[in-house]
């Protein structure tokens, strides 16, 4: 009976998350948002000091998210074989050094040059994130491990950089930079003590390229994410010209503060509910998001359905990494460590298209256009998540 006992508790703290490690992923992801993020707050006072334009500036952003998409892959296939907290360390290091050139640098090309480490540094850090969270999980709770590492970049979103922005006018950008370094070297030192280190994989086992995509519903996982991630970013980008064009550019900060407290939410129900309801999920988060842009499309000068409409939008964003990144997973299986990069490719992609796809159409049509450019990409994902049921979004039955 005292060995059925005694059991019974081993056997429950086999079911228990591993909060201390997920601390650090999830911190490793809020560092990763919040440095490719946080020149948004502080844009005037960077071009400022850096004696560029408001637009060039923003240009920091830009290239962040452009080393993110160009190296995931080639360093992803470089370093197949390391073990993940070494390959992570080696990110957060990176994230010191380009946080700290980009703190103390007074030249635009050489905070472009240190831009461009982060972005580096971020195609690493996602590209292993969700694998090294299921991978240290109990298998009943892989989704919401999942969900845990990635509420980083929520949070980062909704507090992160309302805070970095208050801290760069009352301190400086610089320390605001400055304090991003600590949090890196900080992070390093809890990551060598409360994280696991997991194998990587060896290169034989690796599958190349080409036939990753061949595995069933690999492509439309891609494709889903690629254009839900490029919808968006044309909102949350455009969404001051959006509101401005409709005469509600007074409330900006108070849309941008529902989406993000939305956000939080949705994160926290996705890792309620990822692991028993995931194929729900997804299609909720369309459904949502496609709601939400057809009611800015139609009606975003009645100020309440804008509010109602974002918390639909905050809602359906929130989980979008962890769902897309789960479906990823399933679908690759022990292929999983090498399709994350693809994930990583894809959702820059999508970030950088849509800056580039939105300032196109603000400039040629209007601020009405990039509503209706983000009512058809999203109802886009609808549709193909709703048909694609055996392999890329299987229910609990196609999963089994």
């Amino acid at each position: 009976m005292t060995k059925v006992q005694d059991a019974i508790p081993h056997a429950r703290r086999e079911e228990r998350l591993p909060v201390a490690a997920l601390v650090a992923l999830f911190t490793a992801g809020f560092i990763t948002t919040l440095t490719e993020a946080l020149p948004a707050g502080v844009l005037p006072e960077m071009s400022r000091a850096l004696g560029v334009s408001e637009s060039m500036a923003g240009q920091t952003v830009t290239i962040y998210a452009v080393a993110t998409m160009l190296t995931a892959i080639p360093v992803a296939v470089a370093t197949t074989n390391w073990p993940r907290r070494h390959l992570l360390v080696v990110a957060l290091i990176g994230f010191l050094i380009a946080n700290l050139g980009t703190a103390i640098s007074v030249d635009y090309t050489v905070t472009m040059v240190a831009r461009f480490v982060a972005g580096a540094a971020s195609g690493v850090t996602w590209s292993i994130l969700g694998g090294y969270a299921q991978r240290i999980a109990p298998d009943a709770l892989k989704g919401r491990a999942m969900a845990f590492a990635f509420a980083g970049t929520p949070v980062a979103l909704a507090l992160g950089v309302p805070i970095g922005a208050f801290l760069g006018q009352m301190v400086g950008w610089q320390v605001t930079f400055g304090l991003m370094s600590v949090l890196s070297g900080l992070l390093i030192a809890w990551a060598m003590w409360k994280l696991p280190n997991v194998p990587g994989q060896e290169a034989a086992e690796r599958l190349p390229l080409r036939h990753l995509l061949r595995i069933g519903g690999l492509r439309t996982i891609l494709a889903v994410t690629g254009v839900y991630v490029l919808a968006h970013t044309i909102l949350y980008t455009y969404i001051a010209p959006v509101l401005a064009g409709v005469g509600l550019a007074d409330q900006v900060q108070w849309i941008l503060l529902t989406f993000g407290i939305a956000s939080v939410l949705s994160i926290w129900l996705t890792g309620v509910f990822v692991d028993r309801h995931h194929r729900l999920l997804v299609i909720l988060s369309t459904v949502f998001f496609a709601a939400a842009a057809v009611a800015l499309t139609l009606w975003s000068r009645n100020v309440v359905v804008d509010h109602v409409a974002v918390t639909a939008w905050g809602l359906a964003f929130g989980g979008a990494a962890t769902l897309f990144q789960g479906a990823l997973m399933t679908a690759s299986r022990e292929h999983a460590d090498a399709a994350q990069p693809l994930m990583v490719t894809m959702w820059n992609g999508g970030i950088g298209l849509g800056g580039l796809i939105g300032g196109i159409l603000l400039a040629g049509l209007g601020s009405a256009s990039l509503m209706i450019a983000v009512a058809v990409l999203v109802v886009f994902t609808v549709i193909v998540v709703f048909l694609a049921r055996t392999h890329a979004f299987p229910g609990p039955r196609a999963r089994s």
